[in-house]
């Protein structure tokens, strides 16, 4: 799902401007989700509170990376976009130790967000420098994954206390994300009156799938596995995007990217436990 978002904001920008991209999938999700909520009975909180921490996460989840991603974008390919979001989860790690200390970290974590930076490193090519890529562009797509991994910790901390359900707590972000940009996109949000079948099937898509129903997801992993496991999901999205931007955007790939991508997706098993690199327990006794 996430890899393929970002063939959709390079097919967006077709007819929209990045702030276009971002009030388009915020505003669409949040329609979407506010009809699932209705059909499903789902009350939308009322504690002004959770509204406040709702609108951090909507600022960090989707206004800023949303305009970041797309910004990046009308200077990069979708597959450099999709293989820097698997930075997410670092960055998730250091908010966790630095800012907020809510949760333990656990070695096979490390271990397995350490084999996964290095994958992204590969993948990257990181011993070329950064290439024809402007360094701008790069810059605002690490700031965008900045805003992720600050996200989840601060979601797990301030939002999920209050038990809400994912519905609704998706619902209600993507509603004050599409507020929030909404006087942006009315100064400067299209880029051209025209409008192909193509990009706007993959706005549609963008809105409802990737910034609806992905939220409602995102929210269940974060309150079953916490924020590091919930960040980690992230690590597909470099397979996902570098196949979807060849095959439909004729995007070039080279040796060292699907060989990244291994070993960041060997960072990913290993970061949720699944190859089972805990530490020997001492003997008791």
């Amino acid at each position: 799902m996430w890899g393929c978002s970002f063939i959709f904001i390079k097919l967006g920008l077709e007819f929209l401007t990045p702030v276009g991209v971002a009030f388009g999938r915020t505003s669409l999700g949040a329609m979407a989700l506010l009809i699932i909520a209705k059909s499903r009975k789902v009350s939308l909180p009322t504690d002004k509170r959770i509204w406040m921490h709702l609108w951090v996460v909507a600022l960090l989840l989707n206004v800023m990376p949303g305009v970041l991603f797309a910004f990046a974008e009308t200077k990069v390919t979708s597959v450099l976009a999709g293989i820097i979001n698997a930075v997410t989860p670092l960055m998730t790690l250091i908010a966790i130790m630095i800012v907020f200390r809510q949760e333990k970290i656990k070695f096979y974590q490390v271990v397995g967000l350490f084999i996964g930076f290095i994958g992204v490193l590969t993948v990257l090519g990181a011993w070329h420098g950064l290439g024809s890529n402007p360094l701008i562009a790069v810059l605002s797509l690490l700031g965008a994954v900045l805003c992720y991994g600050i996200s989840y910790p601060y979601s797990h901390k301030f939002v999920l206390p209050y038990k809400l359900q994912p519905t609704a707590v998706a619902a209600t972000q993507l509603t004050l994300a599409a507020g929030t940009l909404l006087p942006f996109y009315l100064m400067d949000g299209i880029a051209k009156d025209e409008y192909r079948p193509g990009p706007v099937l993959a706005m549609l898509a963008l809105g409802i799938l990737g910034s609806g129903y992905a939220y409602i997801w995102n929210f269940q992993i974060l309150a079953a596995a916490g924020s590091a496991i919930a960040s980690s999901v992230t690590y597909v999205t470099p397979v996902v995007a570098v196949v979807v931007g060849i095959v439909f955007l004729g995007e070039s790939v080279a040796w060292n990217e699907p060989v990244g991508a291994v070993i960041v997706l060997l960072g990913a098993a290993i970061s949720q436990n699944r190859l089972r690199l805990n530490r020997a327990e001492k003997p008791r006794g």
